[in-house]
């Protein structure tokens, strides 16, 4: 059995705490961004029916710098939401400061004609 480290659990918290407020519906569904070591992934959630509508990652861009792969999985995730009639989203930022990467997303997903 593993145990969370302290700064784990911290990070746990906050996430927790973050999504507790908010919550993805037909009209305004969630976009939410996660970070592994080596790639970026973006998803637009219907939490009421628990789907996936539209999906984006970083593991097809190849040879740029973080924050450069965080635009374009940016721009793409904005332009499939547009090519799925998806114009407004909730941000959830699944725990990460809103910097860097993070922002990256969402300053392009905003460029790329979705409302926040």
């Amino acid at each position: 059995m593993s145990t969370l480290t302290k700064q784990d659990q911290i990070f746990a918290r906050r996430k927790a705490r973050i999504r507790a407020k908010i919550f993805g519906t037909a009209e305004r569904p969630r976009l939410t961004v996660f970070k592994s070591h080596k790639y970026l992934y973006a998803q637009i959630i219907d939490d009421t029916k628990g789907h996936t509508l539209v999906s984006a990652d970083s593991r097809e861009i190849k040879g740029k710098t973080p924050v450069e792969r965080a635009k374009e999985v940016g721009t793409e995730i904005a332009k499939r939401a547009k090519a799925a009639k998806i114009d407004a989203v909730v941000f959830d930022r699944s725990g990460y400061t809103y910097a860097g990467k993070i922002k990256m997303v969402a300053d392009m997903a905003r460029e790329g004609g979705l409302k926040f």
